[in-house]
């Protein structure tokens, strides 16, 4: 990209997109349910408390998926305006690592779905360096040396949060279970297709891959 070409910036964490109203989900309600999106934590961080539909029986705390079903869209719809080749999607979560390669190659986004090398962000003398204009983190603790350097250059970041997670530094929050396999795959899916819709002015695209695509190998 050339250094006069302008992209616009994302919505900030506090931007709200349209209502959704009843049976406006991007998929059937089951989708979310049956994968384990909305499954959180017993531990609760209080910025993510806003995002919790209730507490079950045994503790874990079940996040809101039409709060879920919304970002996912915001999220999508954000990363639409930039040159695939400027999203860096990272994970060192196992099961977030094959969920991200697949993200990648679809969208034509970079990913680091292992370990991420520090100062990749910061030090042009690394041959890993990359310029990114936008961060998809899986895990804001387990990916918190790319959030911490894209917060050090200044570029939005967009994060995958389970209930425990703190999203101090997480532009837009996307809620939804981040250490799940098919949970992970699903939101991946679904932020991938919906990334190709908007790229197509929100027309229906081919898109041929399946939630099973998205997930890691037991």
């Amino acid at each position: 990209m050339a250094d006069d070409e302008t992209v616009s910036e994302p919505p900030r964490e506090e931007g709200e997109g349209q209502d959704i109203r009843p049976g406006e989900l991007l998929v059937p309600e089951d989708t979310y349910l049956t994968s384990g999106v909305h499954i959180g934590t017993q531990q609760k961080s209080a910025s993510m408390r806003r995002f919790v539909y209730k507490v079950r029986f045994d503790g874990l705390h079940v996040l809101d998926v039409r709060e879920t079903d919304r970002r996912i869209r915001l999220a999508a719809q954000a990363l639409a305006r930039y040159p695939g080749e400027r999203i860096l999607a990272v994970s060192q979560r196992q099961y977030g690592q094959k969920p991200v390669r697949v993200f990648s190659r679809a969208v034509g986004a970079i990913s680091f779905s292992e370990r991420f090398v520090p100062g990749c962000l910061t030090n042009p003398n690394l041959p890993e360096y990359i310029e990114p204009k936008i961060l998809l983190v899986t895990d804001p603790a387990t990916d918190r040396q790319a959030l911490s350097e894209a917060v050090s250059i200044g570029i939005p970041v967009f994060g995958l949060c389970d209930v425990n997670n703190e999203t101090r530094n997480v532009d837009l929050v996307i809620p939804a279970n981040n250490k799940g396999r098919v949970a992970l795959a699903t939101v991946y899916w679904l932020l991938a297709r919906e990334v190709l819709r908007s790229r197509a002015g929100g027309a229906e695209v081919e898109f041929p891959l399946s939630i099973e695509d998205f997930q890691a190998a037991l």
